[in-house]
């Protein structure tokens, strides 16, 4: 038991320094030696958990994935109404690129390694359900208009979330995510939700993103 937590600890390790590696370098520019320095571990510890750096890379994939999707998880409930979810959620993937490195370079491996996946399946397959099942309910609700298609919506919706965080980063603006995010909102919201609500609803994404 005692061997396998050290296992643990030490597979954590090298996520973490080679998510700090990635992050900052990238994917074609990082080195397993630098990854190898910043984590702390020996070149055989590394080896061990990971063949390769498209392994690795993946697997810090997986890792970030696995936190945004147990916090998501946390996020949604039946007693919010879904589209105030979907926002949340929108916010919540800025808050974990602030505050988690691996949720950060998952981000930037995601698109780097150019199969938007880690070590399983894709990870926009599980976005795109989560969103147009919440698009689903947003509509149920009455809080999307009554001629739009949820599941066009939930595929739209992903599509400029992703869009304005890949833009972010190609012009190295990363620090202007929130106020790209809150301009989205702005600019999608009075198209897809009834005249009377769409001001409450984009009031309420700035509100959050601005915390």
């Amino acid at each position: 038991m005692a061997r396998q937590v050290r296992a643990e600890v030490t597979r954590e390790s090298v996520v973490r320094g080679a998510a700090e590696i990635f992050m900052n370098l990238g994917y074609a520019n990082a080195s397993l030696n630098e990854i190898i320095q910043e984590s702390g571990v020996t070149k055989g510890a590394l080896y061990f958990h990971f063949a390769s750096k498209e392994e690795l890379a993946r697997g810090v994939v997986d890792a970030g994935f696995a936190r945004l999707a147990e916090a998501a998880v946390a996020t949604i409930n039946d007693r919010t109404p879904a589209l105030e979810t979907l926002i949340e959620l929108s916010v919540l993937t800025v808050d974990l690129s602030r505050n988690d490195p691996v949720v950060r370079a998952m981000f930037r491996l995601a698109v780097e390694i150019g199969d938007y996946r880690g070590t399983g399946d894709r990870l926009f397959d599980t976005w795109l359900v989560t969103m147009r099942d919440l698009a689903k309910r947003a509509l149920a609700e009455g809080d999307l208009n009554e001629d739009v298609d949820p599941d066009m919506v939930g595929l739209f919706l992903l599509q400029v979330l992703t869009g304005v965080r890949m833009v972010a980063a190609a012009l190295d603006c990363r620090d202007a995510l929130v106020e790209y995010l809150e301009n989205a909102w702005g600019l999608m919201l009075p198209a897809l939700v009834p005249p009377a609500k769409a001001e409450y609803f984009k009031q309420f994404a700035s509100r959050r993103l601005r915390v």
